[in-house]
């Protein structure tokens, strides 16, 4: 049995993990596919504090060695169900409090495995929306991104296309638009659906134009990446097909949550994701939130960690109130 036991291995999850190990807590990471999460689609983070560049992969290796260096277990399994124990400590205890018995959680993997915990942090995370072509996911981090503020700078200069039509889309458009010489945005309803002051805003600027109704078919490339996307114009009476040079291209159609599998244990928002504060609490005694998986409105790297280390700090508080 351990301490603790976190699901999902990205930024927020390890971060967790390396507070409770260092507060001398047993931690288990459970992932189901590789460490570190979305970063590592980031060829390059220079965006970290204290950290002039590194690759995604590099900063997810470097915090998988701190936290087995620390004494962290890890699985690469997949986490199908989390059952709570049924102690009736509160989330006041969390914060501190008298002792009282605490529970055990069961946390159940897809391949078999059964673990037990005192505390659960999910940090389960996000996954970005594809478009669904042929090689696109060999081009992430090769010419096609899903964070302007992570990966803008490599396009200073250069041309860009920017796939959606959202506020997200917009906004990541209007940062861009400060940086790349030319913004092409591809909507594939026949308006942009994103506040209209924000499109104000964006289309006010001379080196962005704006296409709807179109459909995103194809990518091409060369050795080097992306070369440019291939779209069809679908009016009532013709289809055209026509190919956009581009240097990069910018998914941002959605962020999925895979929080379903927990419902029980944390509320969701309408969008899916863990409707838990700050604090990162949940209605269930002992289960904490945590990182990009959480409603908030700033989705990085530093509040991924910033959220690991509340979730840790508020579970060990949770078992030194009491015995497991």
């Amino acid at each position: 049995m351990y301490d603790m036991i976190v699901v999902g291995g990205g930024p927020a999850g390890m971060t967790a993990a390396l507070y409770a190990l260092r507060n001398g807590k047993s931690v288990l990471v459970i992932e189901k596919n590789g460490f570190g999460g979305q970063i590592t689609h980031s060829p390059k983070v220079e965006n970290y504090p204290g950290t002039l560049q590194m690759s995604g992969n590099e900063f997810a290796d470097q915090m998988l060695d701190q936290i087995l260096a620390q004494g962290a277990e890890i699985e690469i399994e997949t986490v199908t169900a989390v059952e709570p124990g049924t102690g009736d400590a509160g989330a006041d205890s969390a914060q501190g409090g008298a002792k009282q018995e605490r529970s055990v959680h069961i946390v159940r993997t897809e391949e078999g495995g059964v673990y037990e915990a005192g505390t659960v942090v999910l940090a389960t995370g996000v996954k970005h929306r594809m478009l669904g072509l042929e090689g696109e996911n060999e081009l992430v981090g090769e010419g096609i991104s899903f964070c302007a503020v992570c990966d803008g700078d490599f396009y200073s200069g250069q041309k860009v296309c920017v796939a959606g039509g959202g506020n997200s889309a917009l906004q990541e458009a209007i940062l861009l638009a400060e940086k790349c010489s030319e913004v092409i945005m591809l909507q594939d309803l026949p308006f942009f659906t994103g506040e209209e002051k924000l499109q104000e805003v964006l289309f006010a600027k001379p080196n962005v134009r704006g296409i709807t109704g179109v459909k995103i078919t194809g990518l091409e490339r060369n050795e080097e990446g992306l070369t440019g996307v291939s779209i069809v114009r679908s009016t009532e009476t013709d289809a055209k097909e026509e190919l956009i040079p581009c240097d990069g291209l910018f998914v941002a159609i959605g962020l999925i949550p895979e929080n379903e599998p927990f419902a029980g244990l944390a509320d969701l928002n309408t969008f899916g994701y863990f409707d838990a504060d700050e604090r990162c609490l949940t209605k269930t005694p002992g289960v904490f939130v945590a990182g990009d998986c959480r409603s908030k409105e700033i989705r990085q790297i530093t509040t991924a960690a910033a959220d690991g280390a509340v979730a840790a700090l508020a579970a060990c508080r949770y078992l030194n109130a009491g015995a497991v």
